[in-house]
């Protein structure tokens, strides 16, 4: 290996005292490949154990927690204890090719499609989504908001009966957890609503829930991390600002980490901070080192996991790029990273052990990375 990537495979010590192999993690990617029932599909299976021998922790596709919080079609579930056994395969899987294994759990609120939910679509307040063609969902109850934060509870003690080495909460991307933090998703006015600190508090709720159950049921460590975005789009919408008061409460928590949601590792602030700094670099003099902070976007090469690292950030999580390139960790611990894949041809999904729902998907989204004809390839 050359010297110089050394960093990337420093280990990383959690602060519930678990050491990871190296600085680089599978990041949580939707596949739409799992069986209709909410189980874990084999090609799922194969899917993960092509991808989960280099880095140190596979996070999986997110699992929903609650039957009406399901995102996707394709999606598997953690919603009730009949899904433990197929949940079991995957956390076996990924940690017989040497990674830990996190399991990531949301409800998607008001980014459920109707369809999939009964047309029953929830969130924080009667606000409907911005991206086109969304519904109107309705406003969840107090008991309702109660009961779900119970659910993420008892989807961690299922993800540890699975034999998981942890969960990620996810925060981000605006789901549920984010549209109670968001002032454009929640516009209540009870316990659950008002300025920026009254919105964190179903955010923070989850998060004792789930270290409850962690708390409760887990006979060792248990890594318990917490994925959000930093930003939105809309107006009102969450800004940096808004994000440093978040970031602030989490590193109350005593969290196992920190992963920032992000497209682009290197983008800037919009609103909140000035653009003097990447939103990375932001975040990072606030967590400073407190708790370890994961980085995420269009990290392809090497090189730029280095130069991502040496942003003070913690570890980084490849998405895309173990798709394209399941050897990606392997190929720079061997000397081969200029042999590192950036593109497909049409013909490599067998090779690359992609399932039919993502290739298809991969396929249909023109830009979602790049595609080459076999001509072209050679």
């Amino acid at each position: 290996m050359n010297s110089k990537y050394n960093l990337l495979f420093d280990q990383v010590t959690l602060p519930n005292g678990m050491i990871l192999k190296n600085k680089m993690m599978m990041a949580p990617m939707t596949n739409w490949s799992s069986n209709e029932d909410g189980t874990v599909s084999d090609a799922e299976l194969e899917y993960y154990a092509r991808r989960s021998n280099g880095v140190s922790v596979v996070v999986t596709a997110v699992a929903y927690v609650t039957d009406n919080g399901v995102g996707f079609p394709g999606q598997f579930s953690v919603s009730d204890d009949s899904f433990v056994p197929g949940l079991k395969k995957l956390a076996d899987t990924i940690k017989k090719q040497g990674a830990k294994a996190v399991l990531q759990i949301f409800h998607a609120g008001r980014l459920s499609p109707p369809d999939l939910v009964g047309g029953d679509v929830v969130s924080a307040s009667a606000i409907a989504s911005e991206r086109p063609g969304s519904p109107e969902p309705r406003e969840l109850q107090d008991a309702e908001i109660v009961s779900i934060i119970k659910d993420f509870g008892e989807a961690t003690r299922r993800a540890i009966e699975a034999g998981f080495d942890g969960v990620e909460i996810h925060g981000a991307n605006g789901y549920l957890i984010q549209q109670f933090f968001s002032p454009h998703s929640n516009r209540r006015e009870d316990r659950w609503g008002g300025d920026v600190e009254k919105r964190l508090t179903f955010p923070l709720a989850v998060i004792d829930s789930v270290q409850s159950a962690v708390k409760k049921y887990a006979k060792g460590p248990f890594i318990v991390g917490y994925r959000f975005s930093p930003e939105e789009p809309e107006t009102p919408g969450l800004t940096m600002e808004d994000t440093f008061v978040l970031t602030d409460a989490l590193l109350e928590k005593n969290l196992d980490y920190l992963h920032v949601s992000l497209t682009d590792f290197w983008s800037k602030p919009r609103r909140g901070a000035d653009d003097s700094k990447t939103r990375m670099e932001w975040i990072a003099e606030r967590v400073g080192n407190r708790v370890p902070l994961v980085g995420v976007g269009n990290i392809h090469t090497a090189d730029e996991a280095l130069s991502a690292l040496n942003t003070n950030v913690s570890m980084i999580a490849l998405g895309r790029e173990l798709i394209i390139e399941p050897d990606w960790v392997e190929k720079i611990e061997s000397g081969n990273e200029e042999h590192i894949a950036v593109h497909l041809t049409k013909e490599d999904q067998e090779r690359l052990v992609i399932p039919d729902p993502l290739w298809n998907m991969i396929l249909g989204v023109p830009g979602w990375f790049p595609v080459l004809d076999s001509e072209e390839s050679k």
